[in-house]
């Protein structure tokens, strides 16, 4: 059980995973955001279900990315990348911009910031721990 433990931690402190897994999640966002073919996804019945989950993943893979990173400059780039893809869709003839969708965007993300197990900041030693203080 040990075992499994500590690979499952060293996997939650993997940095590049995580922050190729935000970049081709963005880019699907963006993608599913701005097309106008309906591709097989797994999607909710709810457009806004849709958008909360999709910045819910967002937060978490950023949180992992970054895990020193202060939510004060993460969640508000998040938000305005959801108020840029409202505005992509503004211009497009089959899509609209929406208020209720970006205001769902702000709901996964603050769903996003919750305590969640694994996403704890690394803890600064104490240089007195440290073998160098002796």
């Amino acid at each position: 059980m040990a075992d499994l433990k500590h690979h499952v931690l060293t996997l939650l402190r993997c940095r590049p995973l995580w922050r190729i897994a935000l970049l081709i999640s963005m880019v699907a966002i963006l993608f599913l955001a701005t097309t106008a073919n309906p591709y097989p996804v797994p999607a909710s019945a709810s457009d806004k279900v849709n958008h909360l989950i999709a910045f819910l993943e967002l937060t978490v893979l950023t949180r992992l990315s970054w895990p020193e990173a202060k939510a004060l400059w993460f969640a508000p780039a998040l938000l305005l990348f959801g108020l840029a893809i409202e505005g992509i869709q503004a211009g497009l003839p089959y899509r609209e911009f929406s208020l209720a969708d970006l205001a769902a965007d702000g709901v996964g993300i603050a769903l996003g910031l919750l305590p969640w197990p694994g996403l704890r900041r690394d803890e600064i030693s104490d240089l007195r721990d440290s073998p160098k203080s002796l």
